[in-house]
């Protein structure tokens, strides 16, 4: 729908980089459908694409740990965005501790929060995780800027959409 296509080319929304964990697996991607959907319960959906090995692993995940990175983070959202866990450890060139349900909680990032995953949504091509917190970092005294769709648009991924 090139009308979409239009209004989603002028946002310039933030990207995460989501872990998971399961059956002995960790993945993670860069992702950028995300947002919170709900204050009260507090809930926020993750959608990942059904061609990554995060969205493969994620499936049989209980868990999801969601991260923001700074603009100076490129080199983090090129591991994650640009490479695929199919063939490379991303795991073992970052820093990292297992959080609640096991998810990789990456140690340098602006702000992450795990969520218990609640509910699957099959979206088209990617498919939403509604999640519930359930762990999250400590408040900074300042916000920081965020890495964004502009800052990593350029990034060859490491699967297809």
């Amino acid at each position: 729908m090139a009308g979409l296509d239009a209004f989603a080319d002028a946002l310039d929304y933030p990207m995460y980089v989501v872990t998971t964990a399961a059956g002995g697996e960790q993945a993670g991607c860069l992702v950028g459908f995300a947002s919170q959907c709900s204050i009260d319960p507090p809930r926020f959906m993750v959608w990942l694409s059904k061609a990554n090995r995060t969205y493969r692993v994620g499936r049989r995940a209980s868990h999801l740990a969601v991260h923001t990175l700074r603009p100076e983070q490129r080199g983090t959202a090129e591991l994650f965005g640009g490479r695929t866990g199919d063939d490379v450890d991303k795991f073992g060139r970052v820093a990292w501790w297992p959080g609640e349900g096991a998810v990789p909680v990456l140690s340098d990032c602006c702000a992450w929060f795990v969520g218990r995953v609640r509910e699957h949504v099959d979206g088209g091509d990617h498919v939403g995780f509604l999640l519930a917190p359930v762990a999250e970092s400590p408040s900074g005294p300042v916000r920081p800027p965020l890495l964004r769709f502009g800052d990593v648009v350029d990034l060859s991924p490491g699967h297809p959409a």
